[in-house]
């Protein structure tokens, strides 16, 4: 067979994967195929989704498995030699990989993208293809690994438990970098990686590698929240077994190689109470420090006092927002990050949930209020003659009504949806948190009676709220449904299923913010959580238009007053999301206030009616910008991007072997067609196939049902030229279609289905058309038939 009738496949096997083998190259240890590295985008449509298209690379080589250094892309011999180099050249940028290959079987060319070569890209014949050795020498030189031991460091292979769980790719950039950065000398270092994209787990295998390198002896790995430290303990650092321990009771036990430890278990005001002083400042040779953004690079902080002790050792920075104000600077003090995962990235890759987001706006916090002359709370207090607005709501001045339409807007968002979805309420502080509870109680009476704990305070200053939230946490626990907070679970908080985050806390923090948001960003797809919504009452998600946020929302809806909280299923949503390690240590009972003193508070009863103005349905477009359209309005921009003319699409449809193909390429771009036949039948009350809906949403053509393309065809009498069983086969398939679709009579198992099972088994229904590719031939002609 000429090579230009093989498939890219048979290119693959017969020229590519031979030629890489005979340069020295390890076809189990060293040479993967078809790699898969992303999840592919979660696209959020009304109450459906979809997942767009998976990343997927034709081969990348490993020096080691824990090194990925070169992608090779393939194209079938039609294509030309660098026809594949772009595609590869953007795998590679993602995969952080120096080395890219093109090929079409008939030879490779090679693009270097370290700077140092002579020449960028030169064409190299099969038999050319580099070593293993040459491509880690260019690798090591592009690094600056220049000793020994610094290369014997990187190769370090990662904690492998035999269950086949390897890292994915961002992470394996991080763990890299990280790992490179050391070996070269480098003392501090700062990661950024979005919530929910697995942070703790990076950094178990960075600290695995270094310590089983012997380059890092002993390490500190320092969290501000107890319950981070012990989820670290017993989930991802577990493998660190007796070389382990927690350091606690303030007992500096020095026999030990790993340590874990709160921050606050080691320091005190108390100069003789600063455990961390019994070790000498030589004994860690590496810290890591969780969440650095909390206050490890103020030079005030008490964890800026454990780092410079212990300043001779190599510091490790974690953080999903780092924070650079003119007190506290991450950058200053670790230098620019090594590598960041950013939450738009996670959101892109399908690594992290999308969502939308539901503004609703109440008229005293846009208008303000103000006491008549000599007014008093009902508690008595004389309330200061000012205007109040949302900046004092729930802080200086409380209006229960105010807290009653909040906690209304959210059990009717959760009666609409999902009752049993979990949601975290953010209140300004405990007394609010404790109020809010309070209100959501009496408007959720059969749910509280059913089980007290459906609705939980989950604060600081509260053994028995703070003792549910690793129920809260786990998937498989139905309780707590709804907790309210205001500090303690901002961040550290792994919500895998949480699908509703509401925010009635001023928030002006993007880095407070973006901790909040990643409360929701999990995806946990055996409990359906594929994304989520943000309801927002304080405008606080005025901060997405912010430069330094780096993850638009799904879809923005504005309810009015008499709209219900849920966003309509016509409106066009988008996506987003992120993940954690574990709680906080105890919020202060009440929040103190700017001045660090207690807050006055005037309480108002039923005397100050509230309600809510304003609605809009938002999604942020591709440029970042507020776009308003429906359902409708969407699929016709997104077909008509893809298909410039109703000729465009019609080509594509009579071309394609399989109308499911088609249908699958328009899901990817974001057209959930279950969804679009939804709107559409609401409107006239009849059900299209997806080639009508297309060509009617898209194009303006007239629409004609399944039924009615299928009495088309039977008027035809279009299958007279064959004999009876085949003709009796075409006739129940067309009945099919109009009962099911056209994805239905293309998949060839329906013949193993009633009626056709009473017309013969499948293997004699597929002879009576002279064969199996005589069978595929008469389908193609019935689809011809059926969108002639």
């Amino acid at each position: 067979m000429s090579k230009k009738n093989l498939s890219e496949r048979d290119i693959c096997t017969q020229f590519i994967t031979p030629a890489v083998q005979n340069a020295g190259w390890d076809f189990a240890g060293q040479i993967r195929e078809e790699v898969t590295f992303t999840a592919g985008r979660i696209i959020v449509r009304g109450k459906l989704h979809s997942r767009g298209t998976k990343k997927r690379a034709d081969y990348l080589l490993y020096f080691k498995p824990n090194l990925p250094i070169a992608v090779i892309e393939a194209k079938d011999n039609k294509h030309g030699l660098g026809d594949g180099m772009q595609q590869g050249l953007s795998y590679a940028e993602t995969l952080d990989l120096p080395f890219v290959f093109s090929s079409n079987g008939d030879g490779f060319l090679f693009h270097d993208r370290t700077g140092h070569a002579q020449q960028v890209e030169t064409s190299l014949t099969l038999a050319e293809f580099p070593s293993p050795q040459e491509l880690w020498q260019r690798y090591c030189a592009w690094k600056g690994l220049a000793t020994q031991e610094s290369r014997e460091t990187v190769e370090t292979p990662y904690y492998d438990d035999g269950s086949g769980k390897t890292p994915r790719y961002y992470q394996v950039n991080a763990i890299n970098r990280t790992i490179e950065a050391i070996a070269r000398g480098r003392q501090r270092i700062l990661l950024v990686m979005a919530t929910g994209t697995g942070k703790t787990y990076t950094a178990f295998q960075i600290i695995w590698r270094l310590w089983k390198s012997k380059t890092k002896k002993r390490i500190l790995f320092l969290a501000d929240r107890n319950i981070l430290v012990d989820q670290t303990r017993t989930n991802d650092f577990k493998p660190f077994g007796q070389a382990m321990t927690k350091i606690e009771k303030r007992q500096a036990n020095k026999a030990f190689e790993i340590y874990l430890s709160l921050y606050q278990a080691v320091t005190s005001n108390e100069e003789e109470k600063n455990i961390y002083k019994q070790f000498s400042p030589d004994f860690f040779d590496l810290i890591v420090i969780d969440e650095c953004h909390r206050g490890s690079a103020a030079e005030d902080s008490a964890w800026r006092e454990i780092l410079d002790y212990f300043s001779g050792a190599t510091h490790i920075g974690l953080t999903a927002t780092p924070k650079e104000t003119k007190e506290v600077s991450n950058i200053h003090y670790f230098g620019e990050a090594v590598y960041t995962y950013s939450l738009k990235q996670g959101i892109d890759d399908g690594f992290l949930a999308p969502y939308k987001v539901i503004r609703i706006d109440i008229d005293k916090d846009l208008q303000g209020w103000r006491p008549a002359k000599g007014q008093t709370d009902k508690h008595g207090n004389l309330i200061e003659d000012r205007i109040y607005n949302q900046k004092d709501f729930d802080r200086t001045l409380v209006l229960e009504k105010r807290t009653e339409l909040v906690a209304r807007k959210i059990t009717e968002f959760l009666s609409a949806t999902d009752p049993w979805a979990k949601t975290i309420v953010f209140c300004e502080d405990i007394d609010h948190a404790e109020r809010m509870r309070q209100a959501l109680v009496n408007l959720n009476p059969a749910r509280v009676k059913e089980n007290r704990k459906y609705i939980m305070r989950i604060t600081g200053d509260e053994a028995e709220g703070k003792a549910e939230l690793d129920n809260f946490i786990n998937p498989e626990s139905r309780y707590p449904v709804i907790a309210t907070t205001s500090k303690l679970m901002t961040t550290g908080v792994d919500a895998q299923t949480c699908k509703l985050v509401v925010l009635d806390q001023r928030i002006t923090s993007m880095t407070e913010f973006k901790q909040i948001i990643g409360r929701g960003t999990r995806i946990n797809e055996e409990f359906g959580k594929f994304w989520f919504s943000i309801m927002d009452f304080k405008k606080a998600t005025e901060l997405f238009a912010d430069p330094d946020f780096d993850g638009p929302p799904e879809q923005v809806y504005e309810p009015e007053d008499d709209q219900p909280p849920v966003p309509p299923d016509d409106a066009a949503p988008e996506d987003e999301t992120d993940q954690p390690g574990p709680p906080v240590q105890p919020e202060p009972p009440l929040p103190p206030d700017d001045e660090g003193e207690k807050r006055i508070k005037y309480v108002l009863g039923g005397e100050v009616t509230v309600y809510v103005v304003a609605e809009r349905v938002q999604y942020y477009g591709p440029d970042g910008k507020l776009i308003t359209e429906s359902l409708k309005d969407y699929t016709r921009q997104a077909v008509r991007k893809e298909y410039a003319s109703l000729d465009d699409f019609l080509r594509r449809w009579t071309s394609a072997d399989r109308k499911k193909a088609v249908i699958e390429e328009l899901e990817a771009h974001g057209v959930i067609l279950d969804a679009l036949a939804e709107e559409v039948a609401k409107k006239d009350g009849r059900e299209f196939d997806p080639f009508d809906l297309v060509c009617h949403v898209a194009f303006d053509r007239p629409a004609l049902t399944r039924r009615e393309r299928a009495e088309q065809v039977k008027k035809r009498d279009a299958f007279a030229k064959y004999g009876d069983k085949a003709r009796a086969v075409l006739e129940a398939l067309v009945e099919k279609y109009a009962d099911s679709g056209i994805e239905t009579i293309e998949d060839i198992k329906i013949l193993t289905l009633d009626p056709f099972t009473r017309l013969g088994t499948a293997g004699e229904l597929i002879q009576s058309f002279g064969g199996k590719p005589a069978y595929l031939s008469a389908i193609r002609e019935l689809e011809d038939q059926l969108y002639g």
